[in-house]
């Protein structure tokens, strides 16, 4: 008989905070008399605010994979959702509002480099072919000390990895997101190295925890969050989990990551969670969870240790620090 042990951040069921889901998108827009339409400038989104066209994907509510649980409450959702980092819209957290004009459909994806035959398709189309939609209940950890529970809906990176077929020379996936200063103003600051870049290793890519979420809180991803696509990597800071992407490239060479070209002493390629490696200008100690405003103790790979420490093994034996920032 086979006995899966329950990961040490997992909780009962019955002990989470469950989010009430709603109409998936193509039922709202048939009910609101928007069927047939390919791109609408009037629907209401995540947090009841308006939201330009989003993403043809479909299979909202997704249904929960009861393998990824909850220590503590999931966030409220209008927290979640209007108090984000997306520096192509602007530095500050409020950005929301000004993320709605990011346009995802139609939003093409380009999978490229050192894979049997590059392919370029919707958003839409790669989700499908990446397999059905599940939602997942994950912890989120900012660089900056603030934290949230969210349910993410998407498909596992896995699923991208294996629809590639990467050749066995390639060892990282590196991730860009939109580069489209019209509608994005901070792209127009060109001390900024854009597009946003992002990069794994494959052996992380392939991780049973590393996803492509495409929807949270049930339905389809705002703009401020990274619709359609963005990278969830619970494990790591969250300036790793790249937002709005627009290409995956397989590659050799490991990926110089944004944060990573414009200040490497503080943001590293890996940024695994760690209380005991402290950022260069504050201590990662304890969290601030969205919501409620408590502060509670930072576990090390944000409490995923279990399915992600045997990643890194043996990789910087004499500074293991290396590995956190």
């Amino acid at each position: 008989m086979l006995i899966k042990k329950r990961p040490s951040w997992a909780m009962a069921e019955a002990d989470a905070t469950s989010e009430h889901i709603y109409l998936n998108r193509r039922e709202w827009l048939r009910a609101a008399g928007f069927a047939g339409l390919g791109l609408t400038t009037a629907l209401t989104g995540v947090g009841g605010f308006a939201a330009a066209a989003v993403a043809a994907i479909e299979g909202y509510p997704a249904p929960r994979n009861m393998a990824y649980r909850l220590d503590r409450d999931i966030t409220p959702e209008d927290d979640a959702t209007t108090y984000t980092n997306f520096y192509e819209f602007g530095s500050s957290k409020n950005i929301w509002k000004r993320a709605q004009k990011l346009v995802t459909d139609p939003w093409m994806v380009t999978i490229d480099g050192l894979v049997e035959t590059e392919m370029q398709l919707d958003a839409e189309d790669l989700i499908a072919k990446a397999g059905g939609l599940e939602e997942r209940l994950y912890r989120h950890r900012c660089v900056e000390a603030w934290a949230m529970a969210v349910p993410w809906s998407g498909v596992p990176l896995a699923n991208l990895v294996k629809l590639a077929k990467p050749k066995p020379e390639a060892k990282y996936l590196q991730m860009e997101t939109f580069l489209d200063p019209s509608i994005a103003p901070g792209q127009k600051q060109s001390w900024y190295p854009w597009p946003y870049v992002e990069g794994l290793t494959l052996a992380e890519a392939t991780n049973e925890l590393a996803f492509l979420a495409t929807g949270i809180y049930g339905k389809p991803m705002p703009a401020q969050n990274g619709a359609p696509i963005r990278l969830v990597t619970p494990w790591k800071y969250g300036f790793k989990s790249v937002k709005s992407i627009t290409r995956f490239t397989f590659t050799d060479k490991q990926p110089v990551s944004f944060w990573e070209q414009l200040n490497g002493n503080e943001y590293g390629f890996w940024a695994n969670v760690n209380p005991d490696v402290p950022h260069p200008r504050w201590s990662q100690k304890t969290e601030r969870l969205l919501g409620s405003n408590k502060n509670v103790r930072t576990q090390i790979y944000n409490g995923y240790g279990e399915q992600v420490a045997g990643l890194y093994d043996g990789m910087f034996p004499n500074d293991g620090r290396k590995l956190f920032h």
